[in-house]
Protein backbone atom coordinates (compact mmCIF):
# COMPACT_ATOMS: atom_id res chain seq x y z
CA UNK A 1 0.00 0.00 0.00
CA UNK A 2 1.63 3.36 -1.34
CA UNK A 3 1.43 5.92 1.69
CA UNK A 4 0.69 9.32 -0.19
CA UNK A 5 3.38 12.77 0.01
CA UNK A 6 5.46 13.20 3.13
CA UNK A 7 7.36 12.05 6.14
CA UNK A 8 5.68 11.59 9.42
CA UNK A 9 7.08 14.25 11.95
CA UNK A 10 9.95 12.42 13.31
CA UNK A 11 13.72 12.58 13.01
CA UNK A 12 14.46 10.32 9.75
CA UNK A 13 17.72 9.35 12.38
CA UNK A 14 15.48 8.23 15.31
CA UNK A 15 14.23 5.30 12.84
CA UNK A 16 17.30 3.91 11.93
CA UNK A 17 17.43 1.32 15.16
CA UNK A 18 14.15 -0.20 14.33
CA UNK A 19 14.94 -0.57 10.61
CA UNK A 20 18.17 -1.86 11.50
CA UNK A 21 19.19 -5.92 11.03
CA UNK A 22 16.88 -8.24 13.42
CA UNK A 23 19.36 -8.90 16.49
CA UNK A 24 20.21 -4.95 16.65
CA UNK A 25 17.20 -3.53 16.07
CA UNK A 26 15.03 -1.68 18.61
CA UNK A 27 11.55 -0.17 19.21
CA UNK A 28 10.10 3.08 17.23
CA UNK A 29 11.02 6.06 18.78
CA UNK A 30 9.32 7.42 22.14
CA UNK A 31 7.62 9.91 20.05
CA UNK A 32 6.24 7.36 17.79
CA UNK A 33 3.84 6.04 20.98
CA UNK A 34 2.85 9.60 22.91
CA UNK A 35 2.89 12.57 20.22
CA UNK A 36 -0.23 13.94 19.05
CA UNK A 37 1.25 15.17 15.89
CA UNK A 38 2.38 12.04 14.81
CA UNK A 39 -1.04 10.19 15.58
CA UNK A 40 -2.56 13.12 13.06
CA UNK A 41 0.30 11.77 11.13
CA UNK A 42 -1.29 7.94 10.99
CA UNK A 43 -4.78 9.12 10.82
CA UNK A 44 -4.40 10.73 7.65
CA UNK A 45 -1.77 8.37 6.21
CA UNK A 46 -2.72 4.87 7.00
CA UNK A 47 -6.14 4.82 8.64
CA UNK A 48 -7.06 7.34 5.45
CA UNK A 49 -4.47 6.97 3.54
CA UNK A 50 -5.45 3.67 2.22
CA UNK A 51 -7.45 0.55 3.33
CA UNK A 52 -8.95 0.60 6.51
CA UNK A 53 -11.84 -2.57 7.68
CA UNK A 54 -14.97 -0.86 9.51
CA UNK A 55 -16.64 -4.21 10.18
CA UNK A 56 -17.89 -7.13 9.26
CA UNK A 57 -19.97 -7.50 5.89
CA UNK A 58 -22.83 -9.90 8.62
CA UNK A 59 -23.55 -6.69 9.90
CA UNK A 60 -24.50 -5.20 7.27
CA UNK A 61 -26.49 -8.13 5.53
CA UNK A 62 -29.92 -6.82 4.40
CA UNK A 63 -30.99 -4.66 1.26
CA UNK A 64 -31.52 -1.17 3.31
CA UNK A 65 -29.09 -1.83 5.75
CA UNK A 66 -27.00 1.36 6.86
CA UNK A 67 -24.31 2.02 9.48
CA UNK A 68 -21.74 5.14 10.06
CA UNK A 69 -18.07 4.49 11.50
CA UNK A 70 -15.59 6.76 12.16
CA UNK A 71 -12.17 6.60 10.19
CA UNK A 72 -9.42 8.54 10.93
CA UNK A 73 -10.89 11.64 12.38
CA UNK A 74 -14.10 11.21 9.77
CA UNK A 75 -16.90 9.76 9.22
CA UNK A 76 -18.08 6.74 6.48
CA UNK A 77 -21.46 5.71 5.45
CA UNK A 78 -22.11 2.71 4.57
CA UNK A 79 -25.08 0.96 2.97
CA UNK A 80 -26.36 -2.15 0.92
CA UNK A 81 -27.75 -1.02 -1.97
CA UNK A 82 -30.54 -3.18 -4.10
CA UNK A 83 -28.02 -4.78 -6.07
CA UNK A 84 -26.60 -6.46 -3.08
CA UNK A 85 -23.16 -4.54 -3.32
CA UNK A 86 -22.02 -2.85 -0.27
CA UNK A 87 -21.17 1.02 -0.95
CA UNK A 88 -19.39 3.12 1.01
CA UNK A 89 -20.02 6.99 1.12
CA UNK A 90 -18.72 10.38 2.83
CA UNK A 91 -20.54 10.61 5.78
CA UNK A 92 -21.85 14.01 4.73
CA UNK A 93 -24.86 15.55 2.88
CA UNK A 94 -24.31 17.09 -0.35
CA UNK A 95 -26.41 20.67 1.09
CA UNK A 96 -24.95 21.50 4.26
CA UNK A 97 -22.65 18.50 4.96
CA UNK A 98 -24.46 17.08 7.97
CA UNK A 99 -24.09 13.30 9.20
CA UNK A 100 -26.07 11.19 6.84
CA UNK A 101 -26.50 9.00 10.63
CA UNK A 102 -23.70 9.63 13.79
CA UNK A 103 -20.76 7.24 13.57
CA UNK A 104 -21.68 4.05 15.59
CA UNK A 105 -25.39 4.14 14.43
CA UNK A 106 -27.07 1.71 12.42
CA UNK A 107 -30.44 1.85 10.68
CA UNK A 108 -32.50 0.09 7.71
CA UNK A 109 -34.49 1.93 5.26
CA UNK A 110 -35.18 2.13 1.86
CA UNK A 111 -33.61 4.99 1.30
CA UNK A 112 -31.05 7.18 2.78
CA UNK A 113 -32.60 10.15 4.36
CA UNK A 114 -30.31 13.48 6.05
CA UNK A 115 -32.17 14.21 9.21
CA UNK A 116 -31.25 18.09 8.78
CA UNK A 117 -32.98 19.02 5.36
CA UNK A 118 -34.38 16.04 4.61
CA UNK A 119 -32.49 15.78 1.45
CA UNK A 120 -32.60 12.10 0.33
CA UNK A 121 -30.56 9.57 -1.84
CA UNK A 122 -31.21 6.38 -3.15
CA UNK A 123 -29.36 3.27 -1.63
CA UNK A 124 -26.96 3.79 -4.78
CA UNK A 125 -25.96 6.87 -3.51
CA UNK A 126 -27.61 9.10 -6.35
CA UNK A 127 -30.16 12.18 -5.30
CA UNK A 128 -33.32 11.43 -4.84
CA UNK A 129 -34.92 14.02 -3.45
CA UNK A 130 -33.92 17.72 -2.58
CA UNK A 131 -36.90 19.75 -1.10
CA UNK A 132 -37.68 22.97 -2.56
CA UNK A 133 -34.69 23.28 -5.05
CA UNK A 134 -36.54 22.63 -8.35
CA UNK A 135 -37.25 26.66 -8.09
CA UNK A 136 -33.35 26.95 -9.04
CA UNK A 137 -32.77 25.98 -12.86
CA UNK A 138 -29.20 25.75 -12.00
CA UNK A 139 -29.30 22.86 -9.77
CA UNK A 140 -27.80 20.18 -11.32
CA UNK A 141 -29.55 16.72 -9.83
CA UNK A 142 -26.47 14.67 -10.92
CA UNK A 143 -24.02 16.48 -9.71
CA UNK A 144 -25.51 16.26 -5.59
CA UNK A 145 -25.07 12.35 -5.21
CA UNK A 146 -23.22 11.53 -2.32
CA UNK A 147 -19.49 11.15 -2.82
CA UNK A 148 -18.82 7.23 -3.11
CA UNK A 149 -15.82 5.99 -1.34
CA UNK A 150 -13.57 2.76 -2.44
CA UNK A 151 -15.13 -0.28 -0.89
CA UNK A 152 -14.53 -3.61 -0.67
CA UNK A 153 -15.22 -6.97 1.31
CA UNK A 154 -12.72 -9.64 1.78
CA UNK A 155 -13.30 -12.71 3.86
CA UNK A 156 -16.30 -11.24 6.17
CA UNK A 157 -14.71 -7.98 6.51
CA UNK A 158 -15.57 -4.67 5.16
CA UNK A 159 -12.85 -2.08 4.02
CA UNK A 160 -12.94 1.35 2.68
CA UNK A 161 -10.18 3.64 1.51
CA UNK A 162 -11.58 7.09 3.39
CA UNK A 163 -9.37 9.07 1.52
CA UNK A 164 -10.94 8.49 -1.42
CA UNK A 165 -8.73 8.24 -4.88
CA UNK A 166 -7.50 4.70 -6.48
CA UNK A 167 -5.90 2.83 -4.21
CA UNK A 168 -4.45 -0.53 -5.18
CA UNK A 169 -7.00 -3.55 -5.60
CA UNK A 170 -7.49 -4.97 -1.72
CA UNK A 171 -5.97 -8.38 -3.21
CA UNK A 172 -2.71 -6.75 -3.90
CA UNK A 173 -2.67 -4.65 -0.18
CA UNK A 174 -3.03 -8.25 1.17
CA UNK A 175 -0.81 -9.85 -1.37
CA UNK A 176 0.06 -13.61 0.19
CA UNK A 177 -2.95 -13.78 2.59
CA UNK A 178 -5.15 -15.27 0.78
CA UNK A 179 -3.97 -18.90 1.14
CA UNK A 180 -4.01 -18.52 4.93
CA UNK A 181 -7.55 -17.34 5.30
CA UNK A 182 -9.10 -18.81 2.99
CA UNK A 183 -9.44 -22.69 4.63
CA UNK A 184 -11.58 -21.21 7.70
CA UNK A 185 -13.69 -19.73 5.41
CA UNK A 186 -14.25 -16.58 7.73
CA UNK A 187 -16.96 -15.21 5.31
CA UNK A 188 -18.98 -18.38 5.75
CA UNK A 189 -19.17 -17.86 10.08
CA UNK A 190 -20.92 -16.35 11.82
CA UNK A 191 -20.79 -13.87 15.05
CA UNK A 192 -22.14 -15.45 18.31
CA UNK A 193 -20.72 -13.13 20.77
CA UNK A 194 -18.85 -9.43 20.84
CA UNK A 195 -16.96 -7.71 23.52
CA UNK A 196 -15.85 -3.59 23.61
CA UNK A 197 -12.91 -2.93 25.06
CA UNK A 198 -11.71 0.67 26.03
CA UNK A 199 -7.58 -0.05 25.79
CA UNK A 200 -5.70 3.32 27.19
CA UNK A 201 -2.29 2.63 25.36
CA UNK A 202 -1.49 3.38 21.81
CA UNK A 203 -2.86 1.07 18.70
CA UNK A 204 0.74 0.19 17.89
CA UNK A 205 1.63 -1.22 21.57
CA UNK A 206 -1.78 -3.54 21.25
CA UNK A 207 -0.18 -4.84 17.84
CA UNK A 208 3.05 -5.24 19.03
CA UNK A 209 1.66 -7.04 22.07
CA UNK A 210 -0.25 -9.66 20.12
CA UNK A 211 3.03 -9.93 17.92
CA UNK A 212 4.53 -11.53 20.44
CA UNK A 213 4.53 -14.51 22.96
CA UNK A 214 7.80 -13.48 25.14
CA UNK A 215 5.29 -12.70 27.86
CA UNK A 216 3.24 -15.40 27.38
CA UNK A 217 4.76 -17.20 30.34
CA UNK A 218 4.12 -14.23 33.23
CA UNK A 219 0.72 -13.26 32.52
CA UNK A 220 -0.90 -15.97 30.25
CA UNK A 221 -1.34 -19.07 32.07
CA UNK A 222 -4.05 -20.07 31.07
CA UNK A 223 -2.62 -19.55 27.39
CA UNK A 224 0.09 -21.70 27.92
CA UNK A 225 -1.73 -24.15 29.30
CA UNK A 226 -3.10 -25.20 26.24
CA UNK A 227 -0.61 -23.98 23.83
CA UNK A 228 3.18 -23.76 24.57
CA UNK A 229 4.78 -20.07 24.56
CA UNK A 230 7.63 -21.07 21.78
CA UNK A 231 5.66 -22.78 19.49
CA UNK A 232 5.33 -22.24 16.16
CA UNK A 233 7.41 -19.36 14.31
CA UNK A 234 6.14 -16.75 12.05
CA UNK A 235 5.19 -16.35 8.13
CA UNK A 236 8.00 -15.32 5.87
CA UNK A 237 6.23 -14.34 2.74
CA UNK A 238 8.56 -13.25 -0.08
CA UNK A 239 6.34 -10.59 -1.78
CA UNK A 240 3.82 -10.01 0.96
CA UNK A 241 1.43 -7.51 1.01
CA UNK A 242 0.69 -5.08 4.12
CA UNK A 243 0.63 -7.88 7.09
CA UNK A 244 2.31 -9.88 9.18
CA UNK A 245 1.58 -13.12 11.29
CA UNK A 246 2.50 -16.27 12.86
CA UNK A 247 1.21 -19.28 14.17
CA UNK A 248 1.29 -21.50 17.46
CA UNK A 249 0.48 -24.72 18.06
CA UNK A 250 -1.98 -26.63 20.36
CA UNK A 251 -0.57 -28.86 22.84
CA UNK A 252 -1.20 -32.89 22.24
CA UNK A 253 -4.33 -32.42 24.85
CA UNK A 254 -5.86 -29.26 23.92
CA UNK A 255 -8.60 -29.32 21.18
CA UNK A 256 -8.58 -25.89 21.05
CA UNK A 257 -7.71 -22.19 22.92
CA UNK A 258 -10.30 -22.58 26.21
CA UNK A 259 -9.95 -22.82 29.99
CA UNK A 260 -10.18 -26.43 29.56
CA UNK A 261 -8.59 -26.79 26.32
CA UNK A 262 -11.64 -28.34 25.28
CA UNK A 263 -14.11 -27.35 22.27
CA UNK A 264 -17.58 -26.82 22.14
CA UNK A 265 -17.75 -26.51 18.00
CA UNK A 266 -15.95 -28.40 15.62
CA UNK A 267 -13.27 -28.45 13.45
CA UNK A 268 -14.23 -25.99 10.45
CA UNK A 269 -15.00 -27.77 7.40
CA UNK A 270 -12.04 -26.31 5.08
CA UNK A 271 -9.35 -27.48 7.54
CA UNK A 272 -6.34 -30.14 7.22
CA UNK A 273 -5.29 -31.86 9.68
CA UNK A 274 -2.57 -29.32 10.12
CA UNK A 275 -4.98 -26.72 10.15
CA UNK A 276 -6.49 -28.63 12.90
CA UNK A 277 -4.05 -28.37 15.21
CA UNK A 278 -2.81 -24.54 14.40
CA UNK A 279 -3.65 -21.28 15.84
CA UNK A 280 -2.82 -18.61 13.34
CA UNK A 281 -2.42 -14.82 13.83
CA UNK A 282 -2.59 -11.99 11.50
CA UNK A 283 -2.10 -8.58 11.91
CA UNK A 284 -4.06 -6.69 8.81
CA UNK A 285 -2.48 -3.53 8.88
CA UNK A 286 -3.41 -0.71 9.71
CA UNK A 287 -6.16 -1.97 12.36
CA UNK A 288 -7.56 -6.01 12.41
CA UNK A 289 -6.13 -8.57 14.40
CA UNK A 290 -7.87 -11.83 13.36
CA UNK A 291 -6.88 -14.97 15.15
CA UNK A 292 -8.12 -18.50 13.09
CA UNK A 293 -8.84 -20.95 15.42
CA UNK A 294 -9.72 -24.72 14.21
CA UNK A 295 -12.59 -24.21 15.49
CA UNK A 296 -13.59 -20.35 15.71
CA UNK A 297 -12.29 -17.18 14.01
CA UNK A 298 -11.96 -13.92 16.41
CA UNK A 299 -11.59 -10.85 14.99
CA UNK A 300 -10.12 -7.77 17.07
CA UNK A 301 -11.15 -4.56 15.31
CA UNK A 302 -9.07 -1.24 16.57
CA UNK A 303 -10.32 2.10 16.42
CA UNK A 304 -7.55 4.51 17.28
CA UNK A 305 -8.82 7.54 18.88
CA UNK A 306 -5.50 9.27 19.97
CA UNK A 307 -1.97 8.57 20.79
CA UNK A 308 -2.61 6.77 24.76
CA UNK A 309 -6.13 6.07 23.61
CA UNK A 310 -7.91 2.50 21.68
CA UNK A 311 -10.90 1.65 21.52
CA UNK A 312 -11.35 -2.41 20.30
CA UNK A 313 -13.87 -4.73 19.15
CA UNK A 314 -14.06 -8.25 20.07
CA UNK A 315 -16.31 -10.61 17.86
CA UNK A 316 -16.04 -14.64 17.82
CA UNK A 317 -17.32 -16.28 14.29
CA UNK A 318 -18.21 -20.35 14.57
CA UNK A 319 -19.77 -22.23 11.51
CA UNK A 320 -23.62 -22.17 10.96
CA UNK A 321 -23.65 -25.78 11.90
CA UNK A 322 -22.63 -25.10 15.48
CA UNK A 323 -24.59 -22.23 15.79
CA UNK A 324 -27.30 -24.43 15.19
CA UNK A 325 -27.00 -26.87 17.23
CA UNK A 326 -29.80 -27.42 20.22
CA UNK A 327 -27.27 -25.63 23.30
CA UNK A 328 -24.38 -24.86 21.37
CA UNK A 329 -22.36 -22.21 23.53
CA UNK A 330 -19.71 -20.13 22.20
CA UNK A 331 -18.17 -19.13 25.94
CA UNK A 332 -15.45 -21.85 25.94
CA UNK A 333 -13.84 -19.39 23.75
CA UNK A 334 -14.95 -15.85 24.67
CA UNK A 335 -14.40 -16.55 28.33
CA UNK A 336 -11.02 -17.87 27.55
CA UNK A 337 -10.50 -14.86 25.47
CA UNK A 338 -11.96 -11.90 27.67
CA UNK A 339 -9.44 -13.24 30.17
CA UNK A 340 -6.52 -13.13 27.91
CA UNK A 341 -7.29 -9.88 26.05
CA UNK A 342 -7.82 -8.08 29.84
CA UNK A 343 -4.52 -9.62 30.39
CA UNK A 344 -2.84 -8.18 27.18
CA UNK A 345 -4.75 -4.89 27.88
CA UNK A 346 -3.88 -4.09 31.12
CA UNK A 347 -0.19 -4.52 29.88
CA UNK A 348 -0.68 -2.57 26.92
CA UNK A 349 -1.79 -0.17 29.10
CA UNK A 350 0.98 -0.56 31.56
CA UNK A 351 3.68 -0.39 28.94
CA UNK A 352 1.61 2.91 27.75
CA UNK A 353 2.30 4.39 31.46
CA UNK A 354 5.79 3.90 31.15
CA UNK A 355 6.39 5.64 27.66
CA UNK A 356 5.05 8.68 28.96
CA UNK A 357 8.92 8.73 30.93
CA UNK A 358 10.97 11.05 28.66
CA UNK A 359 13.38 9.16 30.20
CA UNK A 360 12.43 6.03 28.14
CA UNK A 361 14.94 4.84 25.15
CA UNK A 362 13.59 2.41 22.43
CA UNK A 363 14.74 -1.51 23.86
CA UNK A 364 16.14 -3.67 21.73
CA UNK A 365 14.07 -6.31 20.33
CA UNK A 366 15.00 -10.10 21.60
CA UNK A 367 14.72 -13.39 19.35
CA UNK A 368 11.46 -13.91 20.48
CA UNK A 369 10.10 -10.60 19.13
CA UNK A 370 11.12 -11.12 15.42
CA UNK A 371 7.19 -10.91 14.91
CA UNK A 372 7.48 -7.25 16.83
CA UNK A 373 10.12 -6.70 14.16
CA UNK A 374 8.33 -7.09 11.38
CA UNK A 375 5.25 -4.91 12.37
CA UNK A 376 7.48 -2.18 13.95
CA UNK A 377 10.19 -1.72 10.60
CA UNK A 378 6.96 -1.56 8.43
CA UNK A 379 5.70 1.06 10.07
CA UNK A 380 9.12 2.44 10.36
CA UNK A 381 9.16 2.52 6.49
CA UNK A 382 6.02 3.78 6.26
CA UNK A 383 7.20 6.71 8.57
CA UNK A 384 9.81 7.63 6.04
CA UNK A 385 7.30 7.68 3.05
CA UNK A 386 7.94 4.36 1.63
CA UNK A 387 5.50 1.42 0.91
CA UNK A 388 3.57 -0.61 3.63
CA UNK A 389 4.47 -3.79 2.99
CA UNK A 390 5.88 -6.90 4.90
CA UNK A 391 9.67 -7.74 4.25
CA UNK A 392 12.34 -10.37 5.40
CA UNK A 393 14.49 -9.28 8.22
CA UNK A 394 17.77 -10.05 6.00
CA UNK A 395 16.54 -7.55 3.31
CA UNK A 396 14.89 -4.21 4.79
CA UNK A 397 17.79 -2.02 5.52
CA UNK A 398 18.79 -2.93 2.27
CA UNK A 399 15.60 -2.28 0.84
CA UNK A 400 14.89 1.28 2.26
CA UNK A 401 18.32 2.27 1.07
CA UNK A 402 17.40 1.67 -2.65
CA UNK A 403 13.90 3.13 -2.11
CA UNK A 404 15.20 6.17 -0.97
CA UNK A 405 18.15 6.57 -3.17
CA UNK A 406 16.97 8.82 -6.26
Amino acid sequence: MPVPGGAAPLPAESLEAALGPFGHSRLLPRLAYVEESVFEWEEHHFLRGGWTCVGLGEDMARVGDQRAEPVGGAGVFLVRAEDGRLRGFANACRHRGHELLPCGESRNLPMVVCPYHSWSYHLDGSLRGAPRFDVWEAFDRDDNGLVELPTEEWHGLTFVAAGGGDPAPLEAHFAGLEELVAPHEPERLRVAARHDYVVEANWKVVIENYQECYHCAMIHPELCAVSPPRSGENYRVEKAGAWVGGWMALRDEAETMSLSGKSGGTVLRGLDSRGAREVVYLVLFPNVLLSLHPDYVMTHLLTPVGPRHTRVRCSWAFSPEDLGRPGFDPSFAVDFWDLTNRQDFSACESVQRGLASEHWVPGQLGPDEDGVYQFVTMVARAYLGLPVSAGRSDTLLTTSAEEETP
